[in-house]
């Protein structure tokens, strides 16, 4: 199976967002170097290495074009300067402020206010980049299909991957499946975070992150980012 590819947003490496998602998951993406995680973490109603497991592997980020394995003649140093063409056509944008739910039993921190000039953004790196994407496999589709609708069935048969477009659902995954009172502390313990970071440093979208998994199963790794509106 040959490397995937996704684009990503994360913040700049060292700011206090990405400061924040990253210590909490403990894993420089750039590096693949393991961070402490916070010590508050051992007060946790689970094992909090266990449900930071998942979302460690593929990095603090929130999902713009999910995971995709390249088309059969492109290669990084064609997809790279796609995404740079790309990312001069789009324009940075302050996101709402940030706050906690839970989908599918998972926590994240998600715009509290979508906005139609993300769900724009979000659907240009959807589509533009489209081409460069080879098609899923049998194997990929029959895992994908359970549980979606029509619509979710056409986009997932479309773009490969079923929330897209205007069934974008930004978030930065913090933990995997969790009971409720561990949904219920991380809630209290992020929220004086959030509270601060929402009011003194509004998070921008101002680059797309190219990420890759060079190994099925191995960690995405952080390999490029392109500024918005550069």
């Amino acid at each position: 199976m040959s490397a995937r590819y996704a684009v990503y947003f994360s913040p700049a490496s060292n700011s206090p967002w990405w400061n924040l998602g990253s210590r909490w998951l403990g894993r420089d993406e750039s590096t693949g170097e393991r961070l402490v995680q916070p010590l508050f973490t051992e007060d946790c109603p689970e094992d909090f290495q266990r449900i930071t497991a998942e979302p460690r592997r593929y990095g603090f980020h929130a999902t713009l074009k999910a995971p995709f394995r390249l088309a059969h003649g492109v290669d990084e140093l064609v997809l790279l300067p796609r995404m740079q063409a790309l990312a001069k056509t789009l324009k940075p944008l302050t996101l709402s402020p940030l706050g906690l739910a839970s989908w599918d039993g998972f926590v994240a921190l998600v715009p509290q206010l979508p906005t139609a000039e993300l769900l724009a953004l979000a659907a240009s790196c959807v589509t533009e980049l489209d081409d460069l994407r080879a098609p899923l496999t049998a194997d990929e589709l029959a895992r994908r299909t359970p549980g979606l609708d029509a619509r979710g069935l056409a986009l997932l048969a479309q773009f490969g991957y079923p929330h897209v477009l205007e069934r974008l659902r930004l978030h930065f995954t913090l933990t995997g499946r969790v009971a409720p009172q561990t949904r219920q502390w991380v809630e209290s313990v992020l929220h004086p975070a959030l509270e601060g970071l929402n009011r003194q440093s509004p998070l921008v979208l101002d680059r797309l992150c190219l990420f890759a998994e060079y190994q099925p199963g191995a960690a995405f790794l952080r390999i490029a980012d392109v500024q918005v509106g550069a």
